[in-house]
C-alpha cells in the first residue's frame, strides 16, 4: 500500500469512527427524507441518494421517503395537452389534471426509486398515502390578495389537499421487516376522494407522526443564507418570524420552513433543509460534526 492510499483509507477510517456515536444514538429511529422532482433528473444524483438511502437502512435506522414530481407533472401535462391554471402562483387542480398528477407519481416516479434504491442492494417498498389508509387528506384552504384591492380572496385550488391523520402502522411494519417505503404525495379523504399533496407537507405529517430523528427536506439551495450569504445551520422555531420580518427568509424557503417548524413542534426531534445537489449532503450533515445545512429544532 504506497502512502497516499494509506493516507486515504486512513481518512475513510476516522469518518467511520466520527460517525459512530451517531450510528449508536439513532439505531432503531426514523428519518423521514423528502426528495425533490428535480433530483431525480439526474442519474449520478439518484444514484448517490439511493446509496445514501441504504446506508442508513444498514446501520440500523429506517428511512422513509417521500417523493415530489412537480416538474414531470407539468412536462406530462404539456405532452397531454392540459394546460395548467395558476392562482397567486398555486396550481389549481381540477380532475383531470389530479388524475395525471397521481399517475405520474404512483407510477413512473415513484417506480423509477423503488428500482434505483433496490439496485443499490436496498428493499424498497413503493407506496402512496392510500395504501393502508397511511395518510387522510383534507381539502386545501388558501387565499391571496387581489392586485388591486389588496382584500384577501379566497381561491379553491380543486383537488389539493393536506394531511389531516397520519397511521403510521404499514410503515412501522414494513421498516420492522427490513423494507425502506417510498413515498408518493397522494391520499384521499374519509369520502374516497383522491388529493395531490406538497411532498414537503406529506413528509412532515409523517414525521410527525412518527416521531422522527430528523426530517431531511432536500432541495437545490444549501439552506436558509442570512443576509451576507453565510449558511444558518441552526434555527429554534421562534427565529423563523423574526428571519422572515427581516427579509432574510423569502419565498419558496417560507413554507419548506414553516413545515419544519410543524414537524418539530409535533414531534418531530429536529428537520433539515440542505441541497440535495451535494454528493452524499444527508450523510454529511447528519454523520459528521461539520454538518452541511440549516437544522431546525427546538433547542
Amino acid at each position: 500500500m504506497n502512502q497516499t492510499t494509506e493516507k486515504q483509507m486512513l481518512a475513510k477510517a476516522e469518518t467511520l469512527i466520527e460517525a459512530l456515536p451517531y450510528f449508536q444514538r439513532y439505531a432503531g429511529r426514523s428519518f423521514v427524507v423528502k426528495y425533490g422532482g428535480h433530483a431525480m433528473g439526474n442519474p449520478e444524483a439518484a444514484r448517490d441518494f439511493a446509496e445514501d438511502i441504504v446506508l442508513l437502512k444498514a446501520v440500523g435506522i429506517n428511512p422513509v421517503v417521500v417523493h415530489g414530481g412537480g416538474p414531470q407533472i407539468g412536462a406530462m401535462l404539456k405532452k397531454l395537452g392540459v394546460e395548467s391554471e395558476f392562482v397567486g402562483g398555486l396550481r389549481v387542480t381540477d380532475q383531470q389534471t389530479a388524475s395525471v398528477a397521481e399517475m405520474v407519481l404512483s407510477g413512473a416516479i415513484n417506480k423509477e426509486l423503488v428500482s434505483w434504491i433496490n439496485r443499490a442492494g436496498g428493499t424498497a417498498i413503493g407506496l402512496s398515502g392510500k395504501d393502508g389508509k397511511m395518510v387522510r387528506a383534507e381539502k386545501v384552504s388558501r387565499t391571496v390578495k387581489d392586485p388591486d384591492s389588496q382584500i384577501e380572496q379566497a381561491v379553491d385550488l380543486g383537488f389539493v389537499g393536506e394531511p389531516k391523520d397520519v397511521d403510521t402502522t404499514v410503515l412501522n411494519t414494513l421498516s420492522a421487516a427490513g423494507m425502506i417505503p417510498i413515498i408518493a404525495p397522494i391520499a384521499t379523504d374519509g369520502h374516497g376522494q383522491t388529493y395531490n399533496i406538497n411532498a414537503d407537507t406529506m413528509a412532515g405529517a409523517i414525521a410527525a407522526a412518527l416521531g422522527a430523528a430528523r426530517l431531511f427536506l432536500l432541495t437545490d439551495v444549501p439552506g436558509v443564507l442570512d443576509k451576507e450569504g453565510k449558511l444558518l445551520t441552526d434555527l429554534r422555531p421562534s427565529d423563523i418570524a423574526r428571519l422572515e420580518d427581516q427579509g432574510i427568509i423569502t419565498g419558496g424557503m417560507i413554507p419548506k420552513l414553516e413545515t419544519c417548524v410543524q414537524a418539530v413542534e409535533s414531534g418531530c426531534e429536529a428537520a433539515v433543509i440542505l441541497d440535495g445537489r451535494v454528493p452524499h449532503a444527508m450523510l454529511l450533515e447528519f454523520f459528521t460534526s461539520r454538518g452541511a445545512g440549516t437544522l431546525v429544532s427546538k433547542g
